[in-house]
């Protein structure tokens, strides 16, 4: 396949066994949490720090990373964190135990994200930039296609023994980390900057950064800040009446969805632009929030899940593609990071509103208010320069 060297594929596969442990538990992490006792609002707010922790984390080690020259050493300490934390989860019920190892799992997210990312764009041109981000996209989405396989097998056979899950959740992991130990970095900077690079440096490149980037990252970050977690869909099916097993042969429909539209979108964000992509995408989230206020029917449930996963492709893989054409060669990690430093607080943000208004007003204004902003966020793009 032209476009997508040894390391993307690489890169790649271990995406796909990382997601697939990881979605192996996510689809049943809210129904999980509601067992051991966390009410939905301290779900959001779990899930709130759990993404602030990957996004700060990210602004660091995407720093570090250029400062360094170094990619693959990161690459493999997030996996190796990541896969050992998951397993953990279920150690113990007591929410300062969940809180550390949910925040670990994310941790090792932040530790190899803007490496990986950087590793990703030095394999591709500016033009070829949706393709190769689009097939990353859709091979670690399959592992989240696989992952959900595997846990509905699991729990037809053990219904509700969801620490079992956490622990089968561990092979997977393990894998991934052996396939990154197959990653070397391709140029490696002989004399490393002596800059000091402190936890909130990557905030810094914001004044660094040319005005495009800003422009583009302050339009994301709009989007972040009303785009909470997953879990509130997932839990809003769970609510109207389906089992466990429904919620999670729709997660997996989504994640197919995802998985098999990822890498056509990004060849043809290639073709129509990057921007236009992005706008396509966060107009069909739009309209899929908009839907989830007003049904409570399964059958349009999965109507819904299925434009969700257009959305996904749409925007994820692009989005990143996006910024780091936008930045400095030798800056790409530092302004992927920096972006999701930014982004993690808008998420923290993000989770622990929608749990509010989910407590307070219900799932129909959280969702809807969401659509709304989404909405806007596409307006900004339609009529930005860049």
């Amino acid at each position: 396949m032209r476009g997508i060297t040894r390391t993307v594929w690489v890169l790649s596969l271990i995406s796909l066994f990382t997601d697939a442990a990881s979605e192996m538990v996510y689809p049943i992490m809210p129904v999980y949490l509601r067992s051991i006792g966390f009410s939905v609002l301290l779900i959001g707010v779990l899930e709130g720090i759990a993404e602030f922790t990957t996004g700060i984390s990210k602004g660091y080690f995407g720093k570090l990373s250029d400062e360094l020259g170094r990619r693959a050493p990161f690459v493999q300490l997030g996996y190796t964190i990541s896969a050992l934390a998951k397993p953990l989860l279920a150690v113990s019920v007591k929410p300062l135990w969940v809180f550390l190892m949910r925040s670990a799992d994310r941790l090792g997210k932040g530790i190899r994200t803007g490496a990986r990312d950087a590793l990703l764009s030095d394999e591709a041109t500016p033009q070829s930039k949706g393709k190769v981000f689009g097939f990353h996209r859709s091979m670690d989405t399959l592992g989240a296609v696989l992952g959900p396989l595997l846990a509905l097998i699991y729990l037809h056979y053990h219904p509700e023994n969801y620490r079992g899950l956490f622990l089968l959740a561990f092979v997977p992991g393990i894998l991934a980390v052996a396939l990154s130990l197959l990653l070397r970095d391709r140029h490696h900077r002989l004399s490393p900057s002596k800059n000091n690079v402190s936890f909130f440096s990557a905030f810094r490149y914001w004044r660094e950064s040319s005005t495009p980037y800003r422009t583009v990252v302050k339009g994301l970050l709009l989007f972040a800040l009303f785009n909470s977690s997953d879990v509130f869909l997932l839990l809003k099916v769970k609510e109207s009446g389906a089992d466990d097993r429904v919620v999670i042969t729709i997660y997996i429909f989504y994640n197919l969805v995802y998985a098999l539209s990822a890498f056509p979108l990004g060849n043809l964000a290639d073709t129509i632009g990057l921007k236009r992509m992005y706008i396509f995408g966060v107009v069909l989230f739009a309209s899929v929030y908009l839907g989830m206020s007003f049904t409570d029917n399964l059958h349009i449930y999965y109507i819904l899940f299925f434009v969700y996963g257009l959305y996904a492709a749409a925007t994820e893989g692009v989005a990143r593609a996006w910024i780091t054409n936008l930045a400095d060669k030798k800056d790409t990690a530092t302004a992927i990071g920096a972006y999701t430093a930014f982004q993690s607080v808008c998420t923290l943000l993000a989770s622990s509103l929608a749990g509010w208004i989910w407590f307070a007003f219900g799932p129909t204004t959280t969702f809807f208010i969401t659509a709304i902003i989404a909405l806007i966020v596409a307006v900004y793009f339609l009529l930005s320069r860049y």
